[in-house]
């Protein structure tokens, strides 16, 4: 079993709802962003996305633009995001290796333009466990499909509430977990989800066992607890990052509460 699957399985064990966490790699540096994923994994996440800054990232909302923006300027590379996950498995900056499963967030141009081969090839080696890539459809899934499953890294497909009949179709092959995208439009604090995310769990779930996790506009304690009561897991993503772009180098400790108010409201 793979540390995705197991992430999965221990949530479920224990009848706590997986947490997964995303931040902008190298935002505000790579330094932060590695003692971030230390202090997150103490306070209970479950599983890490981790962004490789991109000049257009056309499915984020503004909080997380800002951030690629940020990472750019300081030159983060998916070169130093690998290394650094790399640093991480081997507890080098650490009192204890990170176990938790680590996935990258990107764009297929960045896939491409470092070369798909030596890129899952390079994830594999450093302890990454999946990718997801907003642009690419699951129509167009098999320009990964071959190199992923070469080196064992699960490309991690999303529903969204417009994938409607397609929604089963996806399920039937998706990988690590399915990536339920709760609201339309780009990634931001939302007060309120008014899509039917039930509905569209149900529709997977008739077709497959793969974990559902909760995405795109959960940043309260309440909005996770009601987002992890119809599926496996909840992804917080914008309001981490928020956090990080108001406290910058010192935002590990109010990254590390927050979570940790999430997580409680999880168990």
């Amino acid at each position: 079993m793979n540390r995705i699957a197991n992430a999965f399985a221990a949530s479920g064990e224990t009848e706590n709802k997986a947490l997964i966490a995303f931040i902008m790699g190298g935002d505000p540096d790579i330094e932060t962003t590695e003692k971030l994923i230390i202090a997150m994994e103490q306070a209970g996440v479950d599983l890490f996305e981790i962004g490789i800054p991109f000049s257009d990232p056309a499915a984020d909302g503004l909080v997380i633009q800002q951030a690629s923006v940020r990472a750019l300027e300081k030159g983060c590379t998916a070169d130093d995001l690998l290394n650094m996950v790399q640093r991480l498995r081997s507890g080098e900056n650490a009192a204890k290796k990170i176990t938790a499963p680590i996935t990258f967030l990107t764009y297929a141009n960045s896939i491409f333009a470092y070369g798909k081969e030596r890129f899952m090839e390079r994830c594999r080696d450093c302890g990454v466990d999946g990718v997801i890539v907003p642009d690419i459809p699951y129509e167009e899934k098999e320009e990964l499909a071959d190199v992923c499953e070469k080196y064992g890294i699960a490309h991690i497909s999303m529903v969204a509430p417009t994938s409607k009949e397609r929604t089963e179709t996806i399920a039937r092959e998706a990988e690590g977990f399915l990536y339920c995208v709760s609201t339309l439009g780009v990634t931001g604090i939302r007060e309120k989800i008014r899509t039917n995310v039930q509905e569209t769990i149900e529709k997977v779930r008739a077709v497959s066992d793969i974990p559902c996790a909760v995405g795109f506009g959960i940043s309260t304690p309440e909005q996770a607890r009601d987002m992890a009561s119809v599926s496996d897991g909840v992804i917080i993503g914008t309001a981490i990052v928020k956090i990080i772009g108001e406290y910058g180098r010192e935002s590990v400790e109010p990254v590390r509460q927050y979570v940790a108010r999430i997580k409680d409201a999880l168990s």
